[in-house]
Parts: C-alpha cells; structure tokens; sequence
C-alpha cells in the first residue's frame, strides 16, 4: 500500500503494470475511504490531516478539501488533556495500537455533536486514520434512560439513587479540597417523614395518595429552590433535602421550619382538604471526614427521635442523645451472651426490723461487669432487658444465684431464718413458667420455700387476670412469699390487695423522703403512710420502707408502725460475704 491515496500509474509506452494484491488493497481502501459514511481522515505523523472523505466534512460542517493540511488535535479535542494527547502522539509515531475517547466536536453557529474518535496506524505507512462517529442520537437516549432510571415515576424528583449519587460526590468534593489543604465545607440534610401518610392510603386510596405525594414534591421543591438544594423522594412518604454547601446549623434549621410551614398549608386531594404533617430529621456536619452510611444512619436516628418526640417537628442530632442510644444498642446486643460469659454478680441490701434493728432478710440486686463500661447497676440494663426477653434467661440465673446462696446462709447459722428477696419481672411470669423454675430452683438448692420472697411491681401486680394471677397464686401456695415493690407509685387501686396472695408491701421511697427531718416533718406523708401500713396490717400484710436514709426516718417509720426499713441508713448493697459476717458476729446492720 502506498504512503497517500492516489498511488502510481503506468509510463506510457511501457509495460501494462502488474496489479498486485498491494494495489488492490489500495485501490479498494480508496473507494471504502471516499464513500463511507463515517467520518474519516488520514493523519501523517506530523498530526497534519492528509486527506479527509466527505463524511468528517459533514460531520464538521465544512468541505473536507479545507481541513486537508490542518491539526487533526484542533477539531478532535484530542489536546483538551494531556493523558489523551500523550496518547495520541504515541500512535501517531507507532509506539501504540490504538486510541479511543469521546469528545464534543464545535461545529458552525456555535453548535457540536458527541462523538467517539478513534485513531489507529495504517499498515505499512507513516500515516494512521482518523475516524469520527456521531454518537449525539445514542448519548441522548442514554441520557432519557438514565433521568428515568434516576427520578421516581410519581413525583419525577430525583429517587434514592442518583440522591446517593450526589451525595456521595458532595462529600468527595469536600475530601479533595481538604485533601488540597483548602476549607472542608460543610454539608447538611432534611430527612422527612409525613405524619399519618398511611391513612390517606387506606382511605381514599393509592392514586389519591400519589396525587398527594406530588403536592408535597412541589412544595418541597419550592422550599429547596432559593438555595439550589436537591430535593429527592427515597421512597414511600420520606423525602430528603441534601445542603452540599452548608453554612451552618441555623440554615438547616431554617430550611426546616420552612418545610414545616409550607407543609401546615391544607392540600386539596381528590375532592378532599387534606392536612398533613411531617417529622424532620436535621443533621449538619463537616462534610470531609464523613461517610454517606454515617450521614444517613444520622439522618435516620433523628428522625425517629422526632417521631418519638411527638411528631410534627424538627429535631436536630444530638451528638450526646446519639451516644447513649448506641450505648443502648450495644448493650442490648450483649445482654443474652453476657449471661453466658457469666459477666453478672449479686449484691444484697439488708432489710432490718423498724422495732429491734434485727436483720430479717436481703434484698439481691445484680450488677453487670460490662467489659466496655464497667460495672453498671440494674437501672442500667433491666428495661432493655425486659425489652429484648433476655431478662427470661437473666431473671431464672439471678433466682438460682440468690437461692444459692440463701441456702449456704442457712446451713453456716442455722439459728438464722434469712429471707432472699428476688426482683421478678412481669415479663417472666409471661414468656416463662416461672412456677416450674421456682420450684425447680428451690429443689436444687434445698433451699426451704419460706427463706424465698419474690417481688413484682405494683403496675406488674395489680389487675393481673388469668395466667399471672394463676402463677402468683401457685408460689404462694407452694409456700414463697410474694411482695409488692415500689407500692404507692402504680394504680394503687386497694382492692386488689383482698385477692391477691400477698405477703408484703414495700412502700416506695417517694413516700420515705418526708420523713426526712424532724424538724420540718410532713404530716400528708406520715398520715398516708400510717393509713396505709393500718391498712396492710388488717390484711395481714407486712410492709417495709425503702429508701430509709437516716435514724430519724426510722425511728418515725417504727413509731407508725411499719415492720422493716431498706436502705443506705442501714447499708448500701454489698457481696454476699458481708452478709456472711454481720451474721457470724451478730452485729446490727
């Protein structure tokens, strides 16, 4: 093949000239180059266009004789970045096969047309072609499909993805200026929930429910407008306001209370005026630093914080609120296992007679040594406990672990008749046979039933019906005494009291804190207390005080009449060996 187009003829006179498969090849190069309907042009190694077909003249708006001569690099873009002319280069001179890139051609009137250009070597030349494809039609296409892959059907914002999308770009813009050593920035989001969506679903239907989602994309979209914020609609009724450059929590704030203004304003729906509320989310922060999950995991919290507060608000995130919940959560996490690593002790809080100061018995409290946050009290962990059904398998170690012992009281002073008493909570009369492990407990560790008190609630206790009632009823027949702890804070509904196998009350410390100074008594406190303790002694109650802080308060507990006092007047909570030498030594708590 020639190193041009046109190649050698015959001399006249001469010999006809031996047509080759060089030539052929030439030839019908030539006739392919010139009726093509892609763009093409031979470049030398100088990048100068040696030729050009009528194709690329179209394509560029111009005749093909006028580019002859001209930089190829010029109406390619091939010099817009340098890794892309590099490469050209290289192919021109033979050092690479091939190039490959998409660029935007000018052409006449300020117009320009998307096309993938390649350049590869001719053989057997200096030369290499050039070919120029019109790509604008399928760049379209691609682009109809991508906004409808990217936008939700109904309210035609932008959907959970290209939202990620953008926010995933907001904060690598941020890591690249820091990364730069220029100013992090900042970034903010509204994430929001309608309130009460689902009964707008349900009673007018889901084309109703549509129309009022668009309602809400408007005036969500206005919102957002005077700041050039991304709306987006994540699915459902959430939406999402992304802030990419934030200047502070109070334009966050701002941005919701708008929301929640143009939100207050009714919405006429298929016939209907419709009033809608919705709980906001807030979350700014610096944008370097911080991962889309995180942001969203933050967004997501805030949003139930909102929920929970009431709806129809914003609420901001909350570093502090935010650390105890994770707090919560792992602490939940670990509950169930933690009682299988044995992480749990008991203490025992001494409950003292009011007239002799005689130890009658022990209240056992249980502490978690937590690994990651030490040692934590019962108000620490019981209610998630109770939450998550670990306190079923944490409730019957704690029984078993206080009977136990009580058993190992009775057998080093058998001149003692000790009481154990046992918090139960109301979910393990439920979710478990507590009679069974009861007596069950009792059998392995021999310990009689009448060293053993279970304490309920009073909210757990009163009104219980069916099977609570049933078991209550079968410990006490079984001969365990049944108490009702912190009495006076519940329903306090008295009547309750002539059917249920009760033993004892434990009046709840509110009612102890008046009896604090004698100087400046309480007479409401000391006249409910004693109407109360005359009240359980005609039932044939017992009742104990918690919560006794001073000899002054026990001396007036003992003069009304009640039976036993607890608390740190008499002793804090201490392991069960302290217990063991108050009664080696007899000596009063």
């Amino acid at each position: 093949m020639s190193g041009t187009l046109d190649g050698q003829g015959g001399k006249p006179g001469s010999k006809p000239p031996v047509v080759t498969q060089r030539h052929v090849t030439s030839n019908e190069f030539r006739a392919a180059f010139r009726a093509a309907r892609l763009g093409m042009a031979v470049v030398g190694r100088d990048g100068l266009v040696r030729t050009a077909n009528d194709a690329l003249g179209a394509l560029l708006g111009t005749d093909p004789a006028r580019l002859q001569d001209s930089p190829a690099a010029e109406f390619t873009g091939l010099r817009e970045d340098s890794r892309t002319w590099s490469a050209y280069r290289e192919v021109l001179l033979g050092r690479r096969e091939r190039l490959h890139c998409t660029r935007r051609l000018k052409q006449p009137g300020g117009q320009g047309v998307w096309a993938e250009v390649t350049v590869t070597p001719l053989p057997e030349t200096p030369d290499a072609l050039l070919s120029v494809a019109d790509i604008s039609d399928r760049r379209d296409l691609r682009a109809r499909l991508r906004h409808l892959r990217m936008h939700d059907p109904v309210t035609r914002l932008p959907n959970r993805s290209l939202f990620f999308e953008r926010l995933a770009a907001a904060l690598a813009t941020a890591a690249a200026r820091r990364d730069a050593g220029g100013r992090s920035g900042r970034i903010g989001l509204c994430y929001l929930d309608l309130d009460g969506f689902k009964a707008v679903n349900d009673t007018l239907g889901h084309r109703a429910g549509d129309r009022l989602l668009c309602a809400v994309a408007e005036r969500l979209s206005q919102c957002a407008a005077p700041g050039g914020h991304l709306v987006a609609r994540l699915g459902g009724d959430e939406f999402a306001l992304l802030v990419e450059e934030s200047a502070g929590t109070e334009q966050l704030i701002d941005l919701a209370a708008s929301v929640q203004a143009h939100l207050t304003r009714p919405f006429e729906v298929a016939g209907q005026r419709l009033a809608v509320s919705a709980s906001i989310g807030v979350v700014e922060r610096p944008a370097a630093g911080t991962h889309a999950t995180e942001l969203m995991q933050a967004a997501d919290t805030t949003l139930y914080w909102a929920k929970a507060d009431g709806k129809a608000r914003w609420t901001l995130f909350d570093p502090e609120r935010n650390a105890h919940r994770m707090t919560r959560q792992a602490l939940s996490n670990t509950l169930r296992p933690a009682v299988d690593r044995e992480e749990f002790s008991l203490q025992y809080q001494p409950l003292v007679g009011l007239g002799d100061g005689v130890l009658r018995g022990v209240e056992a409290l249980v502490r978690w040594h937590h690994p990651q946050f030490g040692t934590l009290p019962p108000n620490r962990f019981i209610g998630l406990a109770e939450e998550t059904g670990a306190i079923v398998p944490l409730g019957r170690w704690i029984l078993a672990t206080a009977c136990r012992q009580a058993r190992r009281w009775q057998l080093d002073h058998p001149g003692e008749q000790l009481v154990v008493s046992v918090n139960v909570a109301v979910r393990q009369v439920w979710d478990s046979d507590l009679v069974a492990d009861v007596a069950e407990i009792l059998t392995e560790t021999g310990l009689p039933p009448s060293l053993l008190q279970l304490e309920l609630t009073e909210s757990a206790v009163m009104g219980s019906a069916g099977r609570p009632l049933q078991q209550l009823q079968a410990l006490s027949d079984m001969g365990v005494a049944i108490a009702i702890d912190d009495f006076g804070t519940g329903y306090s509904n008295l009547a309750y009291l002539s059917r249920l196998p009760v033993s004892t009350l434990k009046l709840d410390g509110s009612f102890v804190h008046g009896f604090r100074a004698a100087e400046h008594p309480n007479p409401a406190d000391e006249t409910i207390v004693e109407a109360l303790v005359q009240l359980a002694h005609r039932l044939g109650l017992t009742v104990t005080a918690e919560c006794v802080e001073s000899a002054e308060q026990a001396e007036r507990l003992g003069r009304i009449g009640c039976d036993t006092g607890q608390g740190w007047f008499y002793s804090r909570p201490v392991p069960a060996d302290r217990i063991s030498a108050l009664l080696s030594t007899g000596v009063r708590p």
